[in-house]
């Protein structure tokens, strides 16, 4: 999701301009000091995203007892989790063991952005799913088994990919026709598109539109899903009688809860701010809940809060040790 920026300033006619073929990413080069802590965090965060979705994947793929639309949707998510953390981290901790600049280019810089995009866009429609399968679980439990059906679940897995590879593509393609011929220096550890915008010498009118096209679509109609389809579970579970069962209700939905509350409050921070302008050093300390403090903590929430997990995942520490 990416906030819409008006046209770049146009370049006085008659110039010869050259086109930037290398970026070069500022990171955390503003604080030299803080290069050694922030490595060895980034580097645990990243093992853990790679190691507990890891596990999320084998346990789904090899337990009979996960293998529910909920679970599906799980798998799913750790696997946009990889892909979103893997297209950033790698990048992000070679600018702090370098002793040099930390260089891009385009071709580097247009994938990175492609990757992020598509990941980034991908979980937060597929959260919106999963808010409408714990709907459907809870609100209609009878029927869960024949709305939540195999056909669908894939035909709503697919769609999700689709859609945010879609527009990933879109986003990367109007971004990789502009024209970078000043400052080839981008205020953030990855490529992004507000940064990329502000180093643009050619009219960036059409990629604001479909970022702030892009904002509504996932920033306001998908949130505003996800937050309906919670108001219907909630006035759900309340009206159930006894303590045990509402107890029984929310535990199959917090863990979700919980995920969609971090997100987005990580992707509203970054973004969604009218009173000020783009903020560098706000959005450096947001994308990193979103792209590792979250892909490391998601499966903790669901393993530390599911008691199917941590069934799964004891068999399979009990097959390894045989």
């Amino acid at each position: 999701m990416e906030p819409g920026l008006g046209p770049a300033p146009s370049r006085a006619p008659g110039h010869n301009w050259t086109q930037v073929e290398v970026f070069i990413l500022q990171g955390f080069s503003d604080h030299p000091e803080l290069w050694l802590p922030l490595l060895g965090c980034f580097l645990a965060l990243y093992g853990l995203a790679l190691a507990g979705n890891a596990v999320i994947l084998v346990l789904i793929s090899c337990s009979a007892s996960l293998r529910s639309p909920m679970y599906f949707f799980l798998f799913n998510l750790a696997s946009m989790d990889v892909i979103c953390t893997s297209s950033v981290v790698p990048k992000t901790l070679v600018g702090l063991v370098s002793e040099t600049e930390n260089t891009i280019s385009f071709p580097g810089c247009m994938a990175q952005l492609f990757f992020l995009a598509w990941s980034g866009s991908a979980e937060l429609l597929l959260l919106a799913v999963m808010a409408y399968d714990r709907y459907v679980a809870i609100c209609h439990p009878l029927h869960y088994s024949s709305i939540m059906s195999l056909q669908l679940c894939g035909v709503l897995a697919a769609a999700v990919w689709t859609i945010c590879a879609v527009n990933a593509s879109v986003h990367t393609g109007l971004m990789a026709r502009l024209s970078f011929c000043g400052p080839n220096i981008i205020s953030h550890f990855f490529c992004e598109i507000p940064p990329l915008l502000l180093l643009s010498c050619s009219p960036t009118l059409i990629n604001s539109i479909m970022t702030v096209l892009a904002d509504i679509f996932y920033g306001v109609i998908n949130f505003m899903f996800t937050l309906g389809s919670y108001g219907f579970i909630i006035t759900s579970i309340l009206r159930i009688r006894s303590a045990e069962g509402k107890r029984r209700a929310f535990s199959t939905c917090s863990s979700h809860l919980l995920v969609v509350t971090f997100y987005y409050s990580a992707v509203f921070g970054a973004y969604i701010n009218p009173g000020s302008n783009y903020n560098p050093e706000r959005n450096k300390l947001f994308a990193v809940m979103y792209t590792m403090l979250g892909p490391a903590l998601n499966p903790l929430i669901y393993s530390l809060r599911n008691t199917e997990v941590k069934q799964a995942l004891r068999r399979l520490f009990n097959l390894c040790r045989c």
